[in-house]
């Protein structure tokens, strides 16, 4: 089928008349299948108020759900010839394609607001480490500097990458091509060590 399906107008969701019976639904969408423009305007009058209700419900916004159930029409239009009566219902088989077409909307929508989240957030300033933090609050830096000498080269280096450079154990350990790990441990046992040190100088 290459044709569009004729243009309707979106009838409210109360109210609609003409066959509805299962048999008559079937023999709608079946002739729709075969490109019969009258037969899918028809099939369109009378289940479209149902299909527009679940739409709406679903998406609890009648300006989508507008839009989505004219979407679906589009599909069931364009897939009509596979519609198969021993597999279930014509309405349930437009009702299915309605809610799953319903439901990508919500999907599509909150994967959207993931993504602007997550870019919201990625164009934060990264806190501080609270080590680097602590460190700052209660440490001279120029004393600090001084004990520095006293660690081992690794720590030194992972220490002074999270307390001057305000570095979390994550990019410290991204920085330096450590595990999560291994970047804590050069972490904590060198502010365990420059503590001693500083101890031992007061």
């Amino acid at each position: 089928m290459t044709t569009d399906p004729p243009g309707r107008a979106l009838p409210e969701v109360a109210g609609h008349g003409g066959p509805d019976t299962r048999a008559e639904l079937t023999q709608l969408l079946r002739a729709s299948g075969h490109g019969d423009e009258e037969a899918f305007a028809k099939l369109y009058d009378v289940t479209a108020p149902r299909v527009f209700g679940l739409v709406l419900r679903v998406l609890r916004d009648r300006a989508q759900a507008e839009e989505v159930t004219q979407e679906a029409f589009l599909e069931i239009w364009r897939t009509s010839p596979r519609f198969d009566p021993a597999r279930g219902s014509a309405l349930g088989w437009l009702m299915t394609i309605a809610h799953r077409r319903a439901v990508d909307r919500v999907r599509s929508a909150q994967a959207q607001t993931r993504r602007d989240t997550a870019y919201e957030e990625s164009r934060r300033a990264p806190a501080y480490d609270v080590t680097a933090e602590q460190a700052h609050q209660n440490l001279e830096a120029g004393v600090v500097r001084e004990a520095l000498r006293e660690l081992t080269r690794v720590q030194r280096e992972a220490l002074e990458l999270a307390y001057f450079g305000g570095l979390t154990h994550r990019e410290v350990a991204d920085r330096l091509d450590l595990p999560l790990g291994t970047a804590k441990t050069r972490i904590r046992d060198g502010l365990t060590r420059l503590r001693d040190t500083l101890g031992a100088d007061r």
